[in-house]
């Protein structure tokens, strides 16, 4: 990972603190921020360790991120149990604008607001939807621009599941 360490000057003594500075590349481990999710549950960046993830950034706005986000929401109910850990995360600022388009669209899949942490700390690309996989070491192992088709999306959550068991 792209760290570096910043000496902070304190009365009396000097500390040395890590500082994130990019997106992870591919095989590296992804520094994951502290997130609250729409239903009100936080998640923890020790909640992503020997878990295997898909994480899709979207905007309500985006035509392409409704069809991607039905497959995601299909790839999430079929997997629910099987230890894959699925996040969506909106790109959007109005909160109640992306409760009201989780509701519109029945979609169940948990969900963050960015304020671009997410998007940060997995690439530098302004492309919707962006599709991140994540191994259960934390590793990123791709990030796929635009939408995808259905079959492509979920073998590629069941290939993480595989490749995590």
């Amino acid at each position: 990972m792209k760290r570096r360490t910043c000496l902070m000057a304190g009365v009396g003594a000097a500390v040395s603190l890590p500082v994130w500075s990019g997106p992870a590349a591919i095989g590296e481990r992804v520094d994951w921020p502290r997130l609250q999710l729409l239903d009100g549950s936080v998640l923890e960046p020790a909640d992503w360790h020997g878990q295997p993830a898909l994480v899709v950034l979207w905007a309500t706005y985006c035509p392409f991120c409704k069809r991607h986000n039905a497959h995601l929401d299909k790839l999430f109910e079929q997997t629910r149990t099987q230890g894959l850990r699925i996040l969506g995360v909106a790109q959007d600022t109005d909160e109640r604008l992306v409760r009201q388009y989780m509701v519109n669209n029945a979609y169940r899949f948990p969900v963050a607001m960015d304020g671009g942490q997410v998007r940060s700390r997995l690439t530098s690309r302004r492309v919707i939807p962006m599709t991140c996989a994540i191994d259960r070491q934390g590793r990123l192992v791709q990030a796929i621009p635009g939408e995808m088709f259905e079959e492509d999306l979920i073998d590629l959550g069941r290939g993480l599941i595989q490749r995590a068991g």
